[in-house]
């Protein structure tokens, strides 16, 4: 399989939380610099975090790590844009981005490593994680879905491109994936040291 980029999406803010949601700490570090050696240690050849609120806040927390730090200017205009802005520094020589949020904290590297496996065996355009009914990111696309996420809209995220056909998808079960950091509660019910869940918690929409 030719190189596949991960693109850890870090850019959004969260009011709710009062301060930046990518700087809480889970297990012994930050949210965001949990996603990044996730994706490190899932052996992806080059990683980009594409950041948007705090930038300069988030980018600290990434010293010393092989990583492309990318700032979206327009993160407040929704999650497409910095799914493009990802795409964007993606590397010619890779022909894949795996997607993955800064805040769903259970995933894993074997999580990831799961992904790109099945992406390989499938043959599909896109490899994408099963969870609350539905499939989403973390998410693995190849270079032809490429001009798709370009061309989202500002509002609009990756599952958008995921859900177009599902008859190019193929889905890894992941129920943990529903869990991500939205607000104080889902921070105090999952941050303290517990294994991954096995029930689905459904929230909203995700890139």
């Amino acid at each position: 399989m030719r190189p596949v980029a991960a693109i850890v999406l870090a850019a959004g803010g969260s009011s709710r939380m009062g301060r930046p949601k990518q700087l809480l700490p889970f297990r012994g570090r930050s949210l965001v610099r949990h996603a990044v050696e996730t994706a490190l240690d899932a052996g992806s050849d080059s990683v980009i975090v594409v950041l948007g609120a705090a930038a300069e806040c988030v980018a600290a927390e990434l010293v010393g790590l092989p990583v492309t730090v990318v700032v979206n200017p327009d993160w407040a205009d929704g999650p497409g844009t910095s799914v493009r802005a990802g795409i964007v520094a993606v590397p010619k020589s890779a022909g894949a981005a795996l997607y993955l949020l800064a805040d769903q904290p259970f995933v894993d590297a074997a999580c990831l490593r799961r992904l790109l496996d099945a992406h390989t065996a499938s043959g599909l355009p896109m490899t994408a994680s099963g969870y609350a009914g539905s499939a989403g990111v973390p998410a693995v696309f190849a270079r032809q879905c490429f001009p798709a996420l370009l061309a989202l809209d500002p509002g609009a995220g990756a599952k958008q491109v995921l859900a177009r056909d599902p008859t190019r998808v193929a889905v890894v079960p992941f129920p943990a994936g529903a869990i991500d950091f939205d607000t104080p509660a889902d921070y105090e019910r999952w941050a303290t040291p517990s294994p991954a869940p096995d029930a689905e918690e459904s929230h909203a929409a995700r890139p």
